[in-house]
C-alpha cells in the first residue's frame, strides 16, 4: 500500500535496494499509495500494511474540522526516489480529479512529514504539494459521499494516484476494501469555511491572543482558578457556542473543561479553556488528543 510519503525516513536507509523495500513496498490489504514522516517513532513498524485488526465504525468519527492555521506552513521543496516535489504556498484553490488510496496499520503510530503521529483512525490524508496543514474535501466520484480530511502528510510516491487517506476517511468513502477510487480532491479556506458553517465564528486563535487583555480573566470568577497552565481550545462571541464546544472537549480529555468570559474592546469573548495542567507534558499529550479528535490545536496559556 504505501509508499514512503518524506525523504527523511527514507534516507535513513543505507542502499538503494533497501530504500525500494522499505518506501516502495505494495500492501496485501487495500491499495494505498504513501506514507510520510519525519523521523520515525519508537513504535515498531509491521511488514505489511493494511486495515486494523479491530474494526471501529468509523460512521461516529467526525469528519476534521478546517482551523485556521496560525504558524508557519510546511512547503519547502523536496526529494523522494530521485525527484523533486515543489509544493504550492496556498492550497485553498486546490482542485483536481483522480485516484485516492489509503494507508494503515505499517504507520500507525509513526510520525508524518508534518510531525505528528499518523493514527489510521484519524481523518488525515497525505498529499504530496499541498502545503502542510491544508483542509481538503474529498468526493468519492464512484458513489458520491465527501469528507473533510485534514492534510498533514507527503505521498502517495509511486503510480499516478494524487492522494493517500486515512483508513478511516477510506472506509467512510466506502473503498477500503478495494483500495483505491476514482475522487475529486478540492482545497478549503478555513476562514471561509468558518464563517460560512459556524455563525458564532468571530476571530481567530491568533487573533484573540494578540487581544491586550485575552489572557485575563474577568474578576468574578477569579477566586474559583488556581493559577497555572491551560489550554485555550477556541472563543466565541456566543457563550451558546462556546459550551457547545466545552461539551465536547469536557468528552474527549475528561479534565475540567471551562468556559471564562473576558471583554475584547467592546466585545465579550467566551473563551474555552482546560485546565489547570499538571505540566508542559501533560500539555503536549493533551494537544495530540484533541487534534487527533478534530477539536483543532489548542494554544498554551499561563494564569498567574
Amino acid at each position: 500500500m504505501p509508499a514512503a510519503k518524506f525523504p527523511m525516513r527514507c534516507l535513513l536507509l543505507s542502499s538503494l535496494a533497501g530504500l525500494l523495500v522499505a518506501c516502495s513496498s505494495a500492501p496485501q490489504t487495500g491499495s494505498g499509495a504513501g506514507n510520510a514522516g519525519g523521523s520515525a517513532s519508537s513504535a515498531p513498524r509491521p511488514l505489511h500494511d493494511g486495515p486494523p485488526s479491530y474494526m471501529q465504525d468509523v460512521s461516529q468519527i467526525p469528519d476534521a474540522v478546517p482551523t485556521p492555521h496560525t504558524g508557519a506552513y510546511k512547503a519547502s521543496p523536496y526529494t523522494v526516489l530521485g525527484q523533486r516535489y515543489h509544493p504550492m504556498q496556498d492550497g485553498r484553490s486546490y482542485r483536481e480529479e483522480g485516484t485516492a488510496s489509503w494507508y494503515g496499520t505499517k504507520f500507525h503510530g509513526q510520525n508524518t512529514a508534518n510531525g505528528e503521529l499518523y493514527d489510521l483512525y484519524g481523518m488525515t490524508a497525505a498529499h504530496k504539494t499541498l502545503p502542510l496543514p491544508s483542509y481538503v474535501e474529498v468526493t468519492n466520484l464512484e458513489n458520491g459521499r465527501k469528507v473533510i480530511v485534514r492534510v498533514n502528510d507527503r505521498g502517495p510516491f509511486y503510480s499516478d494516484r494524487i492522494i493517500d487517506l486515512s483508513f478511516a476517511a477510506a472506509k467512510k468513502l466506502g473503498y477500503s476494501d478495494q483500495g483505491t477510487a476514482h475522487v475529486l480532491v478540492q482545497g478549503i479556506d478555513p476562514v471561509a469555511w468558518q464563517q460560512q458553517n459556524n455563525p458564532n465564528y468571530l476571530v481567530t486563535r491568533e487573533a484573540v491572543s494578540e487581544a491586550p487583555v485575552a489572557a485575563a480573566l474577568p474578576p468574578e470568577p477569579v477566586e474559583n482558578v488556581q493559577t497555572g497552565l491551560y489550554l485555550q481550545v477556541g472563543a466565541f462571541s456566543s457563550n451558546q457556542a462556546a459550551e457547545a464546544l466545552r461539551q465536547r472537549v469536557q468528552g474527549v480529555v475528561g479534565g475540567t473543561v471551562w468556559v471564562s468570559p473576558v471583554q475584547v474592546d467592546t466585545r465579550t469573548l467566551h473563551r474555552v479553556r482546560v485546565g489547570p495542567l499538571a505540566s508542559q507534558d501533560e500539555a503536549r499529550r493533551m494537544i495530540e488528543t484533541l487534534r487527533v479528535a478534530n477539536l483543532g490545536t489548542p494554544t498554551l496559556v499561563t494564569v498567574n
